[in-house]
């Protein structure tokens, strides 16, 4: 279990400066909404212990150089639970934040709601919600540090709608705290690793690194652009295929490069975002912001693979999250399609693929799409900026792979070298059908 930090203990290990918020906090009769025996008590004592007077500071921070609205749950007051007063300062933060137009870090460490308050407590969790939905509609990022614990309505609105999560290592995180679970739940599944592993949570991040990691994310998440990302200049061959077959077989190539190196060449710093807040991550998607040329540009890579429906999922919420903050969008195109076992059915790849293909067209920011190897259908023209499409010349972009096409027209093996040539799919094919333009 790791050390449990104060809630200003925590501000101090992100910020550089912090000025705390003044709001205005309803007034309850004794012992609160329910006059509830004893809890003005159990409040002073709250107070006399910790140095707050209720269970959340807010205010403005700058953190490596970029100011936000800074929100710190405070664990020893009443357990970082969340009621009515808890909810005034709140929404007062959000408020502050869409008026002066800063990002949102929530440091959080909660049990959930007060039950000295009932119902009041329970209702503060839509007025969060409607918090951060009105500053997810203003266009201004909000990051979360789930600290130990994070579980109830905290994690459920605060944490889980952040737009990046981040973590500290071990700490419990859930729904369920530790006293509503059932006795025979496995304790591995209520972590930040755990959350991680599930598509919940992007990153657990050590506190030394958090400032530093933090830093990074306000930075690249608060430099809108409205230019398109200019794509990347081709790292592997130059000179253009004779065949369909040839155009196959380099961009199968075991020495080809990868969206990795591709990823390393163009940005001179960049975060990552993993999970697809369903329950699933896929290695084969790598999503995230980075630096080129001073400015931030979003990227979803395939890294050659087939794509798995969390690797949809992933992408499209990384260019829904770019399209809201005005970020342009790099999406990398490398594989030989969509993943077609029996599971991926059962996890809706057809429905994955759809939201790829709506989060694209639907986005107000420029995308540019580069295709750098495997070209293989509808798992990837998901990914295709309309209009914007490049290709190296040791990729190719086709219907279908030349095999399975001549499979469906029902021809022998030894056609599959004549289907590919058939199929137009060379770089230059591509050209010449105003499909996508030649990257040299």
């Amino acid at each position: 279990m790791p050390e449990r930090l104060s809630a200003r203990r925590a501000i101090a290990l992100v910020a550089d400066e912090f000025a705390e918020l003044t709001c205005t906090t309803r007034e309850f009769g004794p012992d609160g909404p329910l006059s509830w025996p004893g809890y003005d008590a159990s409040r002073a004592r709250a107070a006399a212990r910790t140095g707050e007077d209720e269970s959340v500071l807010c205010g403005t921070a700058r953190i490596e150089g970029t100011d936000a609205v800074l929100i710190a749950f405070e664990f020893g007051f009443l357990g970082g639970s969340l009621g009515g007063r808890t909810g005034d300062r709140l929404e007062a933060a959000y408020l502050h934040a869409r008026e002066h137009r800063l990002p949102v870090v929530s440091l959080i460490a909660t049990g959930g709601s007060r039950m000295q308050e009932g119902m009041v407590a329970l209702t503060q969790l839509q007025r969060v919600a409607r918090q951060s939905v009105l500053t997810r509609e203003a266009g201004l990022p909000q990051v979360a540090v789930l600290r130990d614990p994070t579980t109830g309505g905290g994690w459920a609105t605060l944490g889980a709608g952040a737009d990046v999560i981040l973590a500290l290592p071990g700490a419990q995180v859930g729904f369920a705290g530790s006293r509503v679970r059932p006795a025979d739940a496995d304790p591995a599944a209520y972590t930040a690793e755990a959350q991680v592993a599930a598509g919940a949570a992007d990153a657990v991040v050590p506190e030394e690194e958090l400032r530093a990691t933090l830093g990074r994310w306000l930075r690249l998440l608060t430099a809108p652009s409205a230019e398109p990302a200019p794509p990347p200049g081709p790292l592997g061959a130059t000179d253009l295929p004779a065949t369909g077959w040839d155009a196959v077989w380099r961009a199968r190539s075991p020495q080809r490069p990868r969206a990795q190196r591709y990823l390393d060449t163009y940005f001179t710093d960049r975060v990552a975002i993993s999970g697809d807040r369903c329950g699933g991550t896929d290695d084969g998607m790598l999503c995230g912001f980075g630096a080129h040329q001073g400015r931030t540009v979003a990227y979803a890579a395939q890294t050659g693979t087939a794509t798995r429906p969390a690797g949809y999922r992933t992408a499209a919420r990384l260019i829904r999250l770019a399209d809201r903050l005005g970020i342009p969008v790099l999406t990398l195109v490398d594989t030989p399609g969509a993943a077609n076992d029996a599971e991926a059915e059962r996890l809706g790849v057809g429905a994955a693929i759809a939201e790829v293909f709506g989060a694209v067209a639907a986005a107000r920011t420029p995308v540019t799409t580069l295709v750098i190897g495997e070209g293989g259908s509808g798992g990837a023209l998901a990914l295709a900026a309309p209009g914007n499409t490049w290709v190296t010349p040791d990729s190719y972009f086709s219907v279908i792979s030349p095999e399975l096409a001549a499979a469906i027209l029902k021809r022998p093996s030894e056609e599959v070298e004549a289907t590919a040539g058939q199929l137009h799919i060379r770089p230059q094919d591509l050209e010449d059908l105003g499909i996508a333009r030649t990257r040299k």
